[in-house]
């Protein structure tokens, strides 16, 4: 990977995988589309039909659940602290937290998640961030996350 200071937008999957341990079937951002280091980041997701957890996540009623929603903003964040702090380059993130979070609709197969993350505090090994998800303009899911470096 390139250092921090060269990473050019968008960042794509193969650059994410890069910066996140995270494999399919659990990577759940597909690309980076902006960032201010130290400050926000706006990743996206493609949801497919194809995804695994529609198997058994109400088939006949594919809806993806939420706690998949929130690990997607997470891994959208922990590239945010990875990016902000050259530091943190080549280690672990850790979800560490979530607070105030909440589902406003359900996600299908065809929508398309935009996650945007907003840097409240990063402190040595700890970051904490405001996240929301929207489809389509609208709101779906939003929390309060938290992440430790290994």
């Amino acid at each position: 990977m390139t250092a921090v200071s060269e990473i050019q937008l968008p960042i794509d999957t193969k650059g994410i995988m890069a910066l996140l341990p995270h494999r399919y079937p659990f990577l759940l951002v597909d690309r980076i589309v902006a960032l201010e280091k130290g400050k926000s980041i706006s990743g996206l997701k493609n949801v497919t039909m194809n995804e695994p957890f529609f198997q058994g996540h109400f088939p006949g009623e594919p809806v993806m659940p939420g706690v998949l929603m929130l690990e997607g903003l997470a891994q959208t964040g922990g590239i945010l602290a990875i990016l902000s702090d050259p530091e943190m380059m080549g280690r672990l993130v850790y979800f560490a937290g979530v607070d105030k979070a909440r589902f406003r609709r359900v996600v299908r197969p065809g929508d398309q998640l935009i996650y945007q993350l907003e840097m409240i505090k990063q402190k040595g090994k700890i970051t904490k961030m405001s996240g929301k998800a929207y489809v389509d303009g609208q709101l779906v899911t939003e929390a309060e996350l938290m992440a430790s470096f290994g």
